[in-house]
């Protein structure tokens, strides 16, 4: 017999008799609203407010995931409880071999150096003012280009439009959707990975990038100072100078100081595991009746 249903997502089912448990990520949509659809922006208001209240625990992946859910919703305090994720160890890490990195950036036609953003192309992601700080960096470092990872989302079609009013069609690489398989090594040849997010719950593949040994320059909202700790150098996604500044920060980096910012990204994901991931989960779940 089921002891409770647990549901790693924002919507736990209407009817069953067991308690329940659900994930919530993030509640960036309550803040920016103007980013979703209004038909998905209200579907995950009023079903995360609905699994929220049936829910005996709610499960999060951060400390600013927990503080913004309990400020809407202040009845769950009690129990609201925290379990960050985690990287794979054995698929991101410094021993990927550089003839995979080759392979890769001859599929997807990168030459030489350049900046990877990887995430699903929608507004809270920030691509746009990406784009807008690449532009300010581009007359620097005229062999650089950007690399524009991920699938369509929703509500992307100003992300091309910019790069076509700010000329850098030739710049700028959109690789579309990216395997699992391939994703080790696309970010492992990167120069810099960038994560300007408005927000976002928790930013997973900060930490793969990290553990790749690449630096990471990524915005100072949410949950991100979290994940990176002082091996993030930090920017305002509202600012594209403040963006180009932060990556030109990267790019200025002699040898020595380039090694420092990997040593501390390979020192903070030493923090993060699998199994204490696993573990805080089942913390949760068992005392659940």
């Amino acid at each position: 017999m089921l002891d409770v249903v647990f549901s790693p997502s924002h919507y736990v089912p209407p009817l069953v008799l067991q308690p329940r448990a659900c994930s919530i990520m993030d509640l960036g949509y309550l803040e920016f609203s103007e980013h979703f659809k209004k038909y998905d922006y209200w579907q995950l208001r009023l079903w995360s407010a609905i699994s929220i209240f049936a829910s005996r625990k709610v499960i999060t992946i951060s400390e600013s995931s927990k503080k913004d859910i309990v400020r809407h919703y202040s009845f769950a305090a009690g129990k609201v409880f925290v379990t960050p994720l985690a990287y794979d160890d054995g698929k991101f890490n410094v021993r990927i071999p550089q003839k995979d990195v080759r392979q890769v950036k001859n599929k997807y036609a990168i030459v030489g150096d350049y900046i990877l953003f990887l995430g699903t192309l929608k507004p809270g992601k920030n691509t746009e003012g990406l784009i807008e700080a690449f532009s300010i960096l581009v007359s620097k470092y005229p062999s650089l280009q950007l690399v524009i990872a991920g699938k369509k989302g929703w509500l992307y079609e100003s992300i091309f439009e910019k790069v076509k009013k700010l000329k850098l069609e030739d710049k700028i690489i959109f690789t579309g959707y990216v395997s699992e398989e391939d994703k080790p090594a696309l970010i492992a040849g990167a120069k810099v990975f960038c994560l300007p997010s408005f927000w976002e719950g928790f930013g997973l593949d900060i930490l793969n990038a990290m553990a790749c040994g690449v630096p990471v320059v990524l915005s100072d909202k949410g949950s991100l100072p979290e994940v990176a700790g002082d091996a993030g150098v930090y920017i305002d996604p509202s600012s594209p100078e403040s963006i180009a500044g932060g990556l030109n920060k990267v790019l200025c980096m002699n040898n020595v100081e380039y090694n420092r910012q990997v040593a501390r990204g390979l020192e903070q994901v030493k923090k993060f595991s699998w199994e204490k991931t696993a573990l805080k989960t089942l913390e949760a779940l068992e005392p659940i009746k």
